[in-house]
């Protein structure tokens, strides 16, 4: 396999993951299909855009190259289920709305999956530990936030619609709770938008898995809602009236997460 993740590293303790950012399909993922998969409607879309002006805050950034329809970055190499209820495994076996992704008996097989295991999710969250590590031999703590986003409504994940800003620390786990509550304070400062901490999304495998406080380094995921910034259905266009408003917030959460820490940690 070819390229599998963009990386491209900051100057400031802070870095952006985004694991469900990529488009790219294997040949067997991309041959098994069903017709309604084919635009890659569960898709985390224009992330990486979205989050172009985090590189003039100076943090790093990490995106992958390949959809999660291949492997989904944010779930553990042992497929353990991260939520109650209805979700989706390291391999997707169905679509958000829960009907089958791949036509009957066109799944990749369980080699080629061990391939993308090795040569797709591998290197996204060795990449991912390296860096953390880096930051925090530099400046003794590391921050990390993992962007996501989703359609605002899907009835068969959850109820009614989805809040804009929905932060996830685990309950509190991956971050120090006064950093969360001063994200949350950000979020409440912009009346336009709903938020929400630690309802429906929670923080994936990512966010629980490396967000170490004693260890100082905190977790945030962001599941942000697609309508913030997006039109939700194909061709999911990026909707720069709606988005600019979005990054207002974005860019004060993620400077409130650099001033934390630099206040938490030199005082």
């Amino acid at each position: 396999m070819d390229k599998v993740l963009n990386f491209k590293q900051g100057r400031v303790p802070l870095l952006i993951s985004m694991p469900h950012a990529g488009l790219r399909l294997t040949p067997a993922v991309e041959a098994g299909l069903i017709p309604d998969a084919k635009s890659l409607p569960d898709t985390d879309w224009h992330i990486p855009k979205l989050y172009e002006f985090a590189t003039e805050l100076g943090a790093s950034t990490l995106a992958a190259e390949y959809s999660r329809f291949v492997i989904d970055l944010n779930r553990p190499s042992d497929d353990k289920p991260l939520y109650a209820g209805a979700t989706t495994g390291l391999y997707p076996a169905t679509l958000f709305d829960g009907i089958p992704l791949f036509r009957e008996g066109m799944e990749p097989s369980a080699a080629e999956r061990a391939t993308y295991l090795e040569q797709v999710w591998t290197p996204y969250h060795s990449t991912l530990q390296n860096e953390l590590a880096r930051l925090k031999a530099e400046f003794g703590y590391a921050l990390l936030f993992d962007a996501h986003s989703i359609r605002s409504i899907i009835p068969h994940l959850f109820d009614g619609k989805l809040p804009d800003f929905n932060l996830g620390t685990f309950n509190g786990a991956s971050c120090d709770p006064q950093l969360a509550t001063q994200l949350e304070a950000i979020c409440a400062r912009h009346g336009d938008y709903s938020h929400v901490l630690n309802g429906r999304f929670k923080g994936g495998h990512i966010t629980r898995h490396y967000g170490n406080p004693a260890e100082n380094i905190h977790a945030v995921q962001l599941e942000l809602g697609q309508c913030t910034y997006m039109e939700e259905f194909e061709p999911f266009r990026y909707r720069p009236d709606l988005a600019e408003p979005t990054q207002v917030v974005l860019k004060e959460l993620l400077q409130g997460l650099l001033a934390w820490g630099e206040k938490h940690y030199t005082e």
